[in-house]
Order: structure tokens, then C-alpha cells, then sequence
């Protein structure tokens, strides 16, 4: 196996089997369950219960005796994941990793759970109390687990009925949406609820959205700060850049310290549009550094993006990333008392006796506390940063989950491609377009896109978010290069995604295609968890193929899909921030720009260059040289006089032609 995550147990004394046809037919001829167990490589818990139990050579045995034990990737094999994970939501009403789910030979399911420690402890059985017991249901109560199964089977049957509209769409649907999420609202430190505490990206992103379609001064608040307050907080790396998975705490201090690929896609995009809303120089700095840290740490030889870091080194939860006061007083010298008020960096610590650093206060309180100017306490950070950066290299790194998935790695290239065209960087350009050759060239096969590249190459089929991820990062490259190629591989993406993912007869998408390996239910998750679902990117990229094709009938399903979600999205928009996204594309129709013109012409720059500079949450860009027309949208556009030539279209009716970006600018701005 390549998987990182499943290479961390090859040594255990388990007898793992990865998850195939092996595993299942040995059940079945030895009468055995089968003992399931999921995680992934940056999981702190998993490494936990991996070092109490799995290494446990008593623990091993019984498992050995009594199960068939199958160790799952949940990120290589997110079908799978998702699948159990329902069934040990229903059985216990929560889930998480590492998840433990016993199952029949024929994979269904009749126990489950997430951590158990090896011991005894208050309110929680020993892991192999629990194996002994569920061992012995199998053996002498197969009635009662036949119950469980039976219910199971139901629960699966009733999640896979496709339901018909619950609401009806509408402007007023998105700002209902929006109060909810205004009530959920901490306006004292940002984000939603309390502890422990997630990022949220994409609702962030459709608050920011709100505010662009009904200038609710409120939704851009909740945005900014929220997105603010991260990036002064323990959950962001004040050092490097980039941010942890979530905050233990309500305030963003103590982080559950893994760095994955997908949150930070997430937050640099929503960093970009931030910006080109507030021209907030911290906010274009906490970006530009996370793209930084992406480029440093988290890029492959070949282009892909790695997808985690873990949370432990030396077996410690941080240990990498926290520091006594007495270590920065050794480093920094006279510095050091201004870096320690800076990033709130005491004796007793904040975090297990050590620090986290964060920055607790306004720079200019730091400076009025310390008696001197915020320049000085600027210079001296940034004197600090390079100096404990050193120090900090020097300590035994969080190990690296270097597999490469499509998905997230799409939407990373969409977050670099948008950082790209916001801020003018090269940096950030020739990154998106090498990760864009590198899905294209390595990921993708007529058309299908590979889940996994790993020592050296792609493995696994695709699930439709890898699909649907990818096709938006081609679209998105295309408006950032303005080659027409991108649009090309985008469309044939699409078309297999419509192929192989949608129900001919009624229109619903599956995460997974229809020549998938066959499992107990064909998986449909349309929630916006962690990374937006599959059915929502699809939704999108559809949505957007529709308006470079004309296709009203696409855009018609696309809503009437959405409808499904009218419901759930009002009661519960937290879990669907992608799709409320889509719904606003949908419902308004996109700003679609296409411009004629040589891509290389200073003059054609000129023209991008004006749309780059604002924020157009609904822009479709297209463009191509005279005389090429890769999508509808651009045929029968001349340019004027031989001169790159901008249309500015709502629902394929377009205002009059213009060469001058002043001119563009204006209808813009009308818009």
C-alpha cells in the first residue's frame, strides 16, 4: 500500500488487511466479522489509540482471534468512510477518527465507535472489553445482530430515496440562510458557536457573498472578523504561515495542530476575496504567507499539493510548534521582550506549560504598552520571525502525509489562481498553472480523474468531488491564463461527471461513478463538512458550463437539484455553505465577461486587470484569441477595429463591446 496512513501500521502486531475482496472472502470462509478500522495520517486520536492498542501485543492477539481487521484511509477511500460513518452516527449519535465499526462478512455493519483507550477508565470500557463483547455477540446472539444489520439496511435505504423539492428557491431563501448564520454568530471572537471551534470557510465565504448581493454591512463584519481572529490565534502558524484544522477553545488559541491541504485552500481563497473587498493589508499578508508555507513545505517535485501535517512529533500533541519564554530570551536577545508581549508569550505559558504564539492585541497597544512606536515592534518581528524559524527547523518535524488527492488539490489550484489574479504574483501563477499541468498530465484519463498519486503515480478512480474540483481549477486557470486549453480539458471533465456520476433518470448525483466497485449503498453525501460535497461542486461547475454554453436546461436542473436542499439550507446553512454559493450563482444568474483578444497583449491585459481588481462572486470569465471560440459564449463576438474587445453579459445578452478598460469598468460598476 502508498498510503502514509496505512504504511504507519505495517509494523503493528494486527494482521491489517487493506480494504479489497482478500479481507472479506477470508471472513467469509472463517465465519469471522469483519473489524474495521479508519483514519488518516495527520489524526492525533488515531496515532493514540494506534500506540495503546494496535501496538499492544495482548490488544493484537484478541483482534488477531476473534475479527478479520481491515485498516481504511478515509482519505483515499472517502466512500467508504462515509458510508460506516453514517451507520456509527446512527448507532451512537456522533462520529469521528479513529472510527471502529464491526461488520458481517458480506461489509454490513452491526457495531460501532470511534476511541477507546487500551484501560478502564470513568464512563469509557477498555478497547478490548469491547472486542471481547461484540466477539461474542457475533458468536452466540446472531439474532440480535441480524436486528442491527436489518435496521442498518433500512437507514441505508431511506438516506438513498432521492426527495423532490423541499422550499422553494429564492433571494429571500439566501437571507434567511444568512440570519441563521448571523444567530450562530461569536462577535466576540469570531467564527460560529463555541468550542471547540472550525474554520467554517465556505459559510464565511457565503456571508462575504451576501453582503455583495444585499450590502448587509453585517455579513462582511462577520467575515472579516472571523477571518481575522483565526489569522491572530493559535490556529494560524504565526511563524511560517498556514492554518491548523480547528481550536479546541472558543477563542482560536489551542489548536488541534494537524495542517490539512483542503482548510487552507479554503481560507487562502476566502483570504483573496476578503481582500479584494477591504484592501486590508493583514489580510493579503496572512494569505500570501499560508501560499508561502504551501510552497515551502507542502508541494511535491512533480507540482501536486502533499495533504497534511500531522498534529504529533516525538509523540506530543504541538511539540514542534510551542516555546517557552526563557527559549525566546536565549534567540532574540533585546528583541525578545517585544516578541514575547507580541505573541502573548509568558512563563506559565498558555498551553501545557509552553506557549502558543498568538497575538493577543492590536500592534498598537503593544507598542503603547512597551513604550515605543508600532514601526519599532514591526521591526523587531520581523528581525524574530527568521530567528526562531531556525530554531524551530532544528526540532523533530510532524511527519508528512505525502499522497496527493485530486480533490483537494483542485481546490487549492482554484486558491492560487484567484490569489493570483487578485494580487498580480507570479509566484502564484506559475504555481496554479504547474498544479493544473500536473493534474491534467498525471491525474487525469480521458477524461476521468484518479483519486490518488503516490510514489510516483495515480491510483484509485475518482470520486465525483475529484471530478467536480478539478473541472472548477481548469475553469479557473483559464480566467487567470486566458488559454482556451483550460477550458477544454474543463468541459471534457464535465461531460464524463454528467456521465458517470448522474442518475439519467432522476438527476441526483453519487459521490461515487457507476462503475465504482459495488458497496452495501452507492454513497450521496450532500453535506458541506470539512470540503464542500461532491454534489455541490458538481452543481457549480455545471452551473458555470451552463453559462459558457448557453445551456438553460442545465441551469434549470441545476436548481431544481438545489431545491432539494431549499430546507436544510435555511434550518442548517453552517452545513451547507457550497451550496448556498451555488444557489446564488443559480438564482442570479453569473456576470459573465468575455473578452476577445490575443492573451498576451498588454492591451488584453489591460481589460482582465479590471476585473481582477474587484470582487465578482458570480464572474464567469472567458477568453481567446480572434477567430478561436472553444465555448459559445464567445462565438460571434468580433473585436472592434482589431483592438481585445470586452463583452459584459447577463443570460447571454450582452452590453455594447469596449476596448477602453474605463469603459469596462463602467458597466461593471452598473452591475
Amino acid at each position: 500500500e502508498s498510503s502514509p496512513y496505512l504504511k504507519q501500521h505495517a509494523s503493528n502486531p494486527v494482521d491489517w488487511y487493506p480494504w479489497g475482496p482478500e479481507a472479506f472472502a477470508r471472513a467469509r470462509d472463517e465465519d469471522k466479522p469483519i473489524l474495521l478500522s479508519v483514519g488518516y495520517a495527520a489524526c492525533h486520536w488515531c496515532h493514540v489509540m494506534a500506540h495503546e492498542s494496535f501496538e499492544d501485543d495482548e490488544t493484537a492477539a484478541l483482534m488477531n482471534e476473534r475479527f478479520v481487521n481491515v485498516k481504511v484511509d478515509r482519505e483515499e477511500r472517502p466512500d467508504v468512510d462515509g458510508i460506516y460513518m453514517t451507520a456509527v452516527q446512527a448507532m451512537i449519535g456522533h462520529g469521528g477518527w479513529p472510527m471502529t465499526v464491526v461488520l458481517t462478512p458480506e461489509g454490513h455493519p452491526y457495531w460501532g465507535g470511534t476511541y477507546f483507550p487500551r484501560d478502564e477508565q470513568p464512563g469509557m470500557p477498555s478497547f478490548k472489553r469491547v472486542l471481547t463483547t461484540i466477539a461474542d455477540a457475533w458468536t452466540h446472539k446472531r439474532d440480535a445482530v441480524e436486528r442491527t444489520t436489518a435496521a442498518m439496511r433500512e437507514l441505508y435505504e431511506n438516506s438513498a430515496r432521492i426527495s423532490g423539492p423541499t422550499g422553494e428557491l429564492s433571494t429571500e431563501l439566501l437571507g434567511e440562510a444568512f440570519s441563521v448564520l448571523r444567530s450562530r454568530y461569536d462577535a466576540v471572537n469570531g467564527g460560529f458557536e463555541g468550542a471547540p471551534k472550525f474554520p467554517q470557510a465556505m459559510a464565511l465565504d457565503f456571508c462575504l457573498r451576501w453582503h455583495a448581493a444585499s450590502g448587509d454591512a453585517a455579513a462582511l463584519e462577520i467575515a472579516r472578523h472571523s477571518f481575522l481572529a483565526m489569522a491572530r490565534g493559535g490556529i494560524y502558524d504565526q511563524l511560517r504561515g498556514g492554518f491548523a484544522r480547528y481550536s479546541v477553545d472558543a477563542e482560536w488559541l489551542v489548536p488541534h495542530f494537524e495542517k490539512m491541504l483542503y482548510d487552507n485552500a479554503l481560507l487562502a481563497r476566502l483570504g483573496v476575496a476578503l481582500w479584494l473587498v477591504t484592501r486590508d493589508d493583514e489580510i493579503r499578508r496572512v494569505v500570501e504567507d499560508t501560499l508561502a508555507w504551501l510552497a515551502a513545505e507542502m508541494t511535491s517535485p512533480e507540482g501536486g499539493f502533499y495533504s497534511s501535517l500531522d498534529a504529533d512529533s516525538e509523540g506530543h500533541e504541538g511539540k514542534f510548534y510551542v516555546w517557552d519564554a526563557s527559549e525566546l530570551d536565549t534567540l532574540l536577545g533585546n528583541d525578545a521582550s517585544v516578541a514575547k508581549a507580541y505573541w502573548g508569550v509568558h512563563a506559565g505559558g498558555n498551553f501545557e506549560g509552553k506557549s502558543i504564539l498568538h497575538v493577543p492585541a492590536d500592534i498598537e497597544r503593544v507598542a503603547t504598552q512597551l513604550g515605543t512606536t508600532v514601526d519599532d515592534v514591526r521591526a523587531a518581528i520581523a528581525r524574530a520571525v527568521p530567528l526562531l524559524l531556525a530554531a524551530r527547523a532544528a526540532r523533530v518535524r510532524p511527519g508528512l502525509d505525502d499522497k496527493i488527492l485530486s480533490a483537494w488539490n483542485g481546490l487549492m489550484t482554484r486558491a492560487l489562481a484567484e490569489a493570483a489574479r487578485a494580487f498580480g504574483d507570479p509566484r502564484w501563477r506559475d504555481m496554479a498553472v504547474r498544479n493544473a499541468e500536473f493534474l491534467r498530465d498525471r491525474m487525469v484519463r480521458e477524461g476521468r480523474v484518479m483519486r490518488v498519486f503516490s510514489v510516483g503515480g495515480s491510483k484509485g478512480p475518482g470520486f465525483l468531488d475529484d471530478h467536480a474540483a478539478t473541472a472548477l481549477a481548469f475553469m479557473s486557470v483559464h480566467e487567470l491564463t486566458l488559454e482556451p486549453r483550460w477550458l477544454v480539458e474543463a468541459r471534457a471533465i464535465t461531460t464524463v461527471m454528467e456521465q458517470r456520476f448522474r442518475d439519467p433518470r432522476t438527476g441526483a448525483w453519487y459521490d461515487t461513478a457507476d462503475d465504482a466497485e459495488p458497496l452495501i449503498t452507492r454513497p450521496r453525501d450532500l453535506f458541506d463538512n470539512a470540503t464542500p460535497s461532491g454534489p455541490s461542486l458538481a452543481l457549480e461547475a455545471m452551473i458555470r458550463t451552463s453559462e459558457l454554453d448557453g445551456d438553460a436546461k442545465r441551469r434549470s436542473d441545476a436548481l431544481m437539484q438545489l431545491a432539494a436542499l431549499a430546507q436544510p439550507m435555511r434550518e442548517w446553512p453552517n452545513g451547507f455553505g457550497h451550496a448556498l454559493g451555488a444557489t446564488d450563482l443559480a438564482l442570479a444568474g453569473a456576470v459573465a465577461v468575455a473578452i476577445v483578444g490575443d492573451p498576451t497583449s498588454p492591451a488584453t491585459r489591460a481589460l482582465t486587470d479590471v476585473v481582477n481588481g474587484r470582487y465578482l462572486p458570480r464572474l464567469v470569465l472567458v477568453s481567446a484569441p480572434p477567430d478561436e471560440a472553444p465555448v459559445p459564449l464567445l462565438r460571434n463576438r468580433p473585436s472592434i477595429a482589431g483592438a481585445p474587445t470586452a463583452y459584459v453579459c447577463r443570460g447571454f445578452a450582452c452590453d455594447l463591446p469596449v476596448t477602453d478598460p474605463s469603459a469596462l469598468r463602467e458597466q461593471l460598476d452598473r452591475i
